[in-house]
């Protein structure tokens, strides 16, 4: 399920170095002696600290840097000591180390307590201060600022004990002899500390954000946040009350603070972890264990969403002689990964959170990643701002990159074992994995080919959803989905949220019970001080969930177009059409036109009035939408756009695709030959992107309508042709058209399909000028006749001059009144004809009238044809 890559070894990246520079200095052989290496802490700029005990008796702290992946020596101690948590400050000037001791040493480092803290110069070596001298453990760690400061005038250390409070020591400092950083005055260092939590049952430091997370009991459980700033004040942000049982911590708990391996803990009564992302999300995941009983709860509490969700999972072998065990909690993105050891595997989606399809369980096999049971051991060192996740592995010294696996995924969707046997994945599965893989894969081009390629493969429709509709409206979410929480309940991400009625297989997963709680209790403490900043963010989206919850529609629908869109595609030229197309051309503008002509689906290749207008309406539509609900959103114009754009990207990578499987060249768009199997299974594949988009009311690419028409024409039986034409599948476009008039030859059965298509045309097409046909002649003729008599019978100058001339006739009176009739409609309407009339002349009137003579009489094959026909 997720792919894991080494990021850090101990033995090899430490030991192997440290084994080498020892049998260097002391001259022995390399693999002499045994090297005892422990990881002590890991810092904000990735540095690992650790300790490791030399051939010479002494105990030494080193840094590793991942950046230049060398090592360096911090600080060598007289003796072998046992170190149980260590801190570097930013500059590397100074060294805080907590040493435990044990009572049956024969000696102990004085005063005689269990753990001394210690502050230490490390170059030049000038003084050792001491911090603490207390029976319980103390957890050391400097804070990083992120602002580049150039002169180092303090440093701040943060000392966290098991007795439950937290002092924050302001180190002074001052340079000796241009360079050398000391301390300024050592001994008051006991002066300059602050208290700034005094009681707490459980802490957990996130060094990448300086933040603080402690609960508190005040007659309940509260967690608090302490945000330490770049000038090392700190205030309390958040409180959040948890539902806990009353005897959840006997000891406190120190999570992410040191990792000593000496230390053993007693086995926890809950779990708690708390993850956060840069947009302003924040989770806060805990568990109560499992004795003896045959489900396992635990509980995400989504403060950003306003809501808290409580699992209770069904375990297939519930646990033995009162042993206990918890989850592991791993972020991922804005998945959290809820994992049990051979039980099972629980990937909750944080911010679609409304329906459990979008989240993805697996149990059993299934649900393995490849890591040891030991979940005790195992420390989440997460980046807000990173999308991966690293594990630390206390056991075997690792650190490894998890992230989740594109081949798992694609596996669940296909319904596929590893092994390549098909097995039966329900369709929740394959909805979650679907999501999964697209919002996971952000910079992997290859995901989305894979995905169209298993959609033009698995042409049977799933029965609880459609795929094609979930793939469309997932890429478009993948897009937009990093800017704004908010845009969660804004902008369509599937298909499911506009159905009626939910199936059941989508509704429930089995073996899981959830339960939701909305309007979780927190309240916002301290104020934020960037408008773009984590509290700010996470402070707004908070905010804005009851809104959206009060909201009977926030969610942007299709039928906000389809209201529209017959009344606009019926307008004529006004202001509001020209703004409309105005929209098109800057979405068709941001379309990757390079080289067309090479491309080999020739799509954005033709003027299509009626897309634009599609286009444009579904821009305008879709940033009224996100106007009204988000205000505060700079870049809407940017984003529609963009959005538009990608979606006719889609229809046309999607279509590319299924081109190039089947082999089709360009002698598919030729009208003369009959159609293949490839043909028919791109026809296919096009009506079902049809009906997809025509479900969620989205515009095409222009020149798709043609390619349809024409593919649907070589493929079906004409009769079922015109069917798919009368009932609206399939649109006769002027290109259409024109190709239909001028490729097929007059035979019979062409000759009839002609006259079938000019019937189904609206009256204001003029597309059958191009018909080389007796009939369409004989139509410019007789109208040729029409407008003459008509302008001859309007013009007063001469009218009937030849009245008394000597054989005139009298005025035949019908013909006299069709002739006004048909001039009064000329005079209403356009003539379509008025790029011919220069072409038409009293000989071709009379030869376009013999044709038609020698056609009814039969005798059409004993003269040539007129000079005016072909």
């Amino acid at each position: 399920m997720l792919k894991v890559h080494l990021k850090f070894d101990l033995r090899r990246d430490v030991e192997a170095d440290i084994r080498r520079k020892e049998a260097a200095g002391c001259r022995v052989k390399d693999d002499s002696g045994a090297v005892d290496i422990l990881i002590l802490n890991t810092e904000r700029d990735g540095g690992i600290l650790y300790s490791w005990k030399g051939s010479t008796g002494t105990t030494k702290v080193g840094k590793y840097d991942p950046s230049t992946k060398q090592n360096k020596l911090l600080y060598t101690f007289d003796k072998e000591v046992r170190v149980s948590s260590c801190s570097l400050n930013k500059e590397e000037t100074l060294l805080a180390v907590s040493l435990a001791q044990n009572s049956h040493e024969a000696e102990h480092l004085k005063p005689m307590s269990d753990c001394l803290t210690l502050l230490m110069e490390i170059d030049p070596i000038h003084d050792t201060k001491v911090l603490k001298a207390v029976d319980c453990r103390v957890k050391v760690q400097f804070l990083h600022p992120q602002s580049e400061r150039k002169s180092v005038s303090e440093s701040h250390l943060l000392l966290l004990t098991e007795d439950g409070y937290a002092d924050l020591y302001h180190v002074q400092l001052t340079r000796q002899e241009g360079h050398k950083v000391v301390l300024a005055n050592p001994d008051r260092l006991s002066k300059t500390a602050e208290r700034v939590v005094e009681d707490f049952c459980w802490v957990q430091w996130d060094v990448h954000t300086q933040r603080l997370y402690y609960l508190t009991r005040t007659g309940k459980f509260v967690l608090r946040c302490l945000q330490f700033y770049d000038n090392c004040n700190c205030e309390i942000m958040l409180e959040l009350p948890l539902a806990l049982p009353a005897n959840s911590f006997n000891t406190v708990k120190l999570v992410n603070l040191g990792f000593d391996h000496h230390y053993v803990e007693e086995p926890e009564r809950v779990k708690i972890n708390v993850f956060t992302n840069r947009l302003g999300s924040m989770c806060v995941c805990y568990s109560l264990p499992a004795y003896d009983q045959p489900e396992l709860v635990y509980s995400l509490v989504l403060v950003h969403k306003d809501c808290s969700k409580t699992f209770r999972v069904t375990l297939e072998r519930p646990t033995r002689d009162g042993a206990q065990f918890h989850p592991f909690f791993i972020p991922l993105g804005y998945y959290v990964l809820v994992y049990l050891h051979g039980r099972f595997l629980h990937c909750i989606n944080t911010r679609q959170q409304e329906m459990l399809c979008h989240s993805l369980f697996l149990s059993g096999d299934e649900a393995e990643l490849g890591l040891p049971s030991n979940s005790a051991r195992f420390s989440v060192l997460h980046a807000e701002a990173e999308a991966s996740t690293a594990i630390l592995d206390l056991d075997s010294g690792t650190i490894q990159g998890v992230q989740f696996s594109t081949r798992h995924l694609l596996q669940i969707l296909r319904s596929e074992l590893p092994d390549g046997r098909l097995k039966n994945a329900s369709d929740a599965q394959r909805l979650a994995a679907l999501h999964c893989l697209l919002l996971s894969s952000e910079k992997d081009p290859n995901v989305e080919s894979e995905i169209i390629e298993w959609l033009c493969s698995y042409v049977n429709a799933l029965e609880s959803f459609d795929q094609m509709q979930e793939f469309i409206l997932a890429s478009l979410y993948k897009m937009s989905y990093q800017k704004s929480l908010s845009l969660d309940k804004l902008l369509p991400c599937s298909s499911v949220f506009d159905m009626k009625e939910v199936t059941a297989c989508l509704a429930d997963i089995p073996g899981v019970c959830c339960t939701t709680q909305w309007h979780t209790e927190y309240v916002f403490k301290g104020k934020a001080r960037s408008p773009r900043g984590f509290w700010y963010e996470l402070q707004w989206n908070a905010e804005r969930a009851p809104y959206f919850d009060v909201d009977p529609d926030p969610r942007y629908k299709t039928s906000h177009v389809e209201a529209h869109r017959c009344k606009i595609m019926s307008a004529t030229a006004s202001g509001h059409v020209t703004h409309l197309l105005e929209n098109a051309k800057k979405v068709l503008a941001l379309v990757d036109t390079w080289h067309l002509d090479r491309k080999p689906v020739p799509l954005f290749q033709e003027e299509d009035h009626h897309q634009g207008l599609f286009i444009g309406l579904t821009v305008e539509k879709l940033r009224e939408h996100l106007k009204l609900h988000l205000p505060r959103f700079k870049k809407i114009d940017s984003l529609v756009i963009n959005y538009v754009a990608k979606q006719l990207e889609l229809i046309r990578h999607m279509l590319e695709s299924a081109w190039q499987k089947h082999k089709l060249g360009p002698q598919v768009l030729c009208l003369k030959q009959q159609a293949g199997p490839g043909e028919w299974a791109v026809l296919n594949f096009m009506l079902r992107i049809l009906e997809a988009t025509s479900g969620l009311c989205m515009p095409l690419p222009p020149g798709y309508g043609t390619l349809l028409t024409t593919m649907a024409l070589r493929c079906l039986p004409r009769h079922t042709f015109l069917q798919y034409v009368d009932h609206g599948f399939l649109r006769l476009t002027e290109t259409f058209v024109f190709r239909v008039m001028t490729e097929l030859d007059n035979g019979a059965a062409n000759e009839k399909l002609k006259f079938s298509v000019l019937k189904r045309l609206p009256e204001a097409n003029i597309s059958y000028r191009t018909w080389d046909h007796p009939v369409r002649c004989a139509s410019i003729a007789r109208d040729y006749v029409r407008n003459l008599m008509g302008r001859h019978g309007k013009n007063k100058a001469l009218p009937f001059m030849g009245r008394d001339k000597a054989g005139f006739k009298g005025e035949f009176l019908p013909l006299t009144y069709l002739t006004k009739v048909l001039s009064n409609i000329d005079e209403r309407a356009v003539n379509p004809f008025e790029e011919e009339q220069e072409k038409v002349d009293a000989t071709f009137v009379e030869e376009t009238a013999l044709k038609q003579t020698l056609l009814l009489l039969g005798l059409e094959g004993e003269m040539k044809p007129p000079k005016g026909t072909k």
